[in-house]
């Protein structure tokens, strides 16, 4: 309904412009709106579901971790060690393939690795043509299966921004498309406390956070956030597909 509505609205407006140009405008506009909504906001599902949440009767959560392998991730796979926490890794291709014994030691260690697409076009991903959406993704499964034996099941587009062909692409790969329940905006802030803070008012039994690594202060973070969540009673754990589910998105 939404792309029809955006290619009928300039032919709204052709007709309408002699009689009421402001009307066949404001219809474009809207059309526009209409497309541009749920592509910038991470979690509407307008276009089609994201996974923001999982089903669960325990005190668990699951921890995401997005943007490697880096330099630090071998100290991020101790410091779960530490504290008996199982991850998904959301990684980029290109870093899977100069680092496939990093990735390897992800899966030995208990984690799983999902798709971060391939170079991590934050600022054009969203407005890409299906052939690229398709090389991005494509192209980190196979990063990933180089490394694992198999390509993943689950993909987080950069930023959580996605258009109308990420969906199609997905399902002719049976992939699913993984949101969050919290963010706490480490990749652009530092402070534990403040990310902690983003967090907290989401959480909840079954919900997604994301987090990063890479980063100088990400292992603080991952720290700081971690002994948070266990000190409220959360277990940090990765969900079966099954239980994985959509509803209202949280930001």
């Amino acid at each position: 309904m939404i792309l029809g509505f955006a290619i009928a609205a300039p032919l709204a407006l052709i007709v309408l412009w002699p009689h009421a140009p402001l009307a066949g405008a404001g219809l474009v506009a809207l059309s526009h709106m209409l497309l541009l909504y749920p592509t910038l906001r991470p979690n509407v599902q307008w276009l089609g579901p994201v996974i923001t949440h999982f089903a669960t009767s325990r005190n668990e959560v699951w921890l995401t971790i997005d943007d490697g392998p880096t330099d630090d991730t071998r100290a991020v796979l101790d410091l779960f060690d530490r504290h008996d926490v199982k991850a998904t890794f959301f990684v980029k291709g290109v870093l899977a393939e100069q680092h496939i014994d990093v990735v390897q030691e992800m899966l030995t260690r208990g984690h799983t690795v999902a798709n971060h697409t391939h170079a991590h076009p934050s600022g054009s991903f969203w407005c890409s043509p299906p052939g690229r959406v398709a090389s991005e993704i494509d192209a980190c499964n196979r990063a990933i299966a180089t490394a694992a034996g198999t390509a993943p099941r689950w993909f987080r587009a950069p930023v959580g921004m996605k258009n109308f062909t990420v969906h199609p692409t997905l399902a002719r790969r049976g992939m699913r498309l993984i949101g969050w329940t919290a963010r706490g905006f480490d990749a652009v802030r530092s402070d534990p406390r403040e990310i902690l803070a983003r967090i907290l008012p989401h959480l909840c039994p079954g919900a997604i956070i994301v987090l990063h690594q890479g980063r100088e202060h990400s292992l603080r973070v991952l720290e700081y956030v971690i002994i948070a969540l266990k000190e409220r009673g959360y277990a940090l754990v990765i969900p079966e597909d099954a239980q994985l589910q959509t509803r209202a998105a949280q930001i």
